[in-house]
């Protein structure tokens, strides 16, 4: 099962600097946090802001090369997650064929906003790395691998905690 996310926001870690982009599950209350390098953050963010740039930048050009070869982006899928590691796929039509192309995932997220294309997360993947932020304190609640609490919340443990931060 795949399902269908939106680009929530790109936030800075004040700590270290590094960019972390936050997709949401249309729909539902579920985020999944994945950290990218500052160059795709910054590509993500000026076509997310509708800054123009005097010549193209690299997912502008990919965009261009695979348009020029007659294929079409069709979507991108977040579609694994091994040792804290995400896995991605650009989905292109080509000649009434779909075509899968391994990607990381910032650089299939810089696409998708440049193809104006849905993005995907596997459904397994948003189970093992999925976040639901408790709306009274904003910390974050992990489905699937947390104790329950008084109210049957899920809450973190603190390994959880750890991985989150």
């Amino acid at each position: 099962m795949i399902v269908e996310m939106t680009i929530d926001s790109i936030r800075v870690s004040l700590m270290n600097y590094q960019r972390v982009v936050i997709l949401k599950e249309k729909g539902a209350e579920r985020f999944l946090p994945i950290w990218i390098g500052p160059a795709e953050a910054d590509a993500i963010a000026v076509k997310l802001q509708d800054v123009s740039v005097p010549r193209p930048l690299t997912h502008d050009l990919l965009r261009s090369v695979i348009a020029s070869l007659g294929a079409a982006v069709n979507s991108i899928i977040v579609c694994d997650l091994q040792n804290d590691t995400f896995y991605a796929k650009v989905i292109l039509d080509l000649d009434g064929k779909r075509v899968e192309v391994d990607s990381r995932p910032s650089d299939a997220i810089a696409l998708a906003v440049r193809a104006k294309v849905p993005i995907f997360v596997e459904g397994h993947v948003l189970d093992k790395a999925g976040i639901i932020l408790d709306k009274e304190t904003g910390e974050p609640i992990a489905p699937g691998q947390a104790q329950t609490g008084e109210a049957g919340e899920k809450k973190p443990d603190e390994e959880e905690i750890r991985r989150l931060s």
